[in-house]
């Protein structure tokens, strides 16, 4: 049976910082307060477009796995915020990269975006229709986000991670995984004013405002990600004792905590929430490359990553590494300087009776 293992890896990150303390001059709360309810310090907010974001993150997989753009023959990208909708934003991705012919489509599934962008990237290598794929989980947000509402400006933030998935004889990469949603739940995380069905005559792009049940989204997340794992983890013929490391959705230390206790993985858990806050699609993706960064992932590790996003979707990906934990090669490239604090662009955002694009 072939396999879509993961060859390179790459994460780009928008230097701007927006710590607890920036967002409690414009909003009633602390960092004391922000802390403890989602165990969030910082996040990023980007001051270029979010296929940039990813143009960065792909060159850096593409370099990592020693891989030429010229062999991608499929690009997906994950995310709720494109740049726009007609033509996609993995077109967009694929003109940057100078890669000619590619098969390149959006997809959006919110938070799980990257993730199922995966499932769907391995099962067409698996089928023998693509030989080399990116898979890129990425977003920003920061446009989209409600400033006024202190229960969701304190959770996101942006960021793009992407994977260079390649087809192999050996039994590594994409064991299993488990896909669902909760669409009788879609209505308790929305971001309203945002799309065709919200269109007034300028701009499909209207004032947004936010629902956010967060005690009934802390339910489901909870539970979808548990049955996910607990699902992935019987496909793959595992026990939870054989998993190695969990790398979860970072939407909130709470969940993640109950996710932890219930599944029985104390211990093996890679955490970077206090850092990035919840980057949505590039969430899970960020923080998969970190882990490898940081030396947490060894050949053979069998890891889990379970995740769920708005809609109510729900995910869990069994993925037994291969056998190189360093890249080929760096890639010498960097996002262009940026001119203005996080607060700044923040404020710039605030100020916007629509919201726009991130210049």
């Amino acid at each position: 049976m072939k396999f879509a293992t993961i060859k390179g890896w790459g994460k780009c990150l928008p230097p701007a910082v927006l710590t607890n303390d920036d967002i409690s001059t414009f909003l009633d709360t602390n960092d004391e307060w922000i802390v403890s309810r989602t165990g969030m310090k910082e996040r990023r907010v980007s001051h270029v477009h979010v296929s940039d974001l990813s143009y960065v993150a792909c060159v850096r997989a593409l370099a990592a796995a020693g891989v030429n753009a010229e062999e991608v023959d499929l690009i997906i990208f994950g995310s709720c915020t494109a740049d726009e909708v007609v033509p996609n934003t993995a077109s967009r991705i694929q003109l940057l990269l100078g890669i000619k012919t590619a098969a390149s489509f959006d997809l959006n599934t919110a938070c799980t975006s990257g993730m199922y962008a995966l499932s769907v990237a391995s099962a067409m290598i698996k089928t023998g229709a693509v030989r080399t794929a990116l898979v890129i989980g990425a977003e920003v947000i920061s446009v989209a986000q409600d400033w006024t509402d202190r229960n969701v400006a304190v959770l996101f933030g942006d960021g793009a991670a992407a994977f260079v998935l390649q087809g192999t004889e050996e039994q590594e990469g994409l064991l299993a995984d488990e896909l669902g949603c909760y669409a009788d739940s879609r209505d308790i995380l929305r971001a309203n004013g945002y799309g065709l069905r919200y269109i007034d005559g300028q701009n499909i792009l209207g004032t947004i405002w936010w629902d956010f049940l967060g005690q009934e989204i802390f339910k489901k997340a909870v539970m979808g990600m548990c049955e996910a794992s607990a699902g992935a983890i019987a496909q793959a013929g595992l026990s939870t004792d054989q998993i190695d490391l969990v790398v979860p959705h970072q939407a909130n230390l709470r969940i993640i905590e109950a996710v932890v206790k219930r599944l029985g993985v104390s211990g093996r858990v890679f955490l970077n929430i206090h850092k990035y806050g919840n980057m949505s699609a590039a969430t899970t993706p960020v923080a998969l490359v970190e882990a490898i960064e940081e030396g947490h992932v060894k050949p053979g590790m069998h890891i889990l990553l379970p995740a769920f996003g708005g809609g109510l979707t729900y995910s869990a990906h069994i993925i037994r590494w291969g056998e190189r934990v360093t890249p080929v090669h760096i890639a010498d490239i960097e996002l262009p300087p940026c001119e203005k604090s996080a607060l700044e662009m923040v404020r710039e955002h605030m100020s916007r009776p629509r919201a726009g694009g991130p210049f």
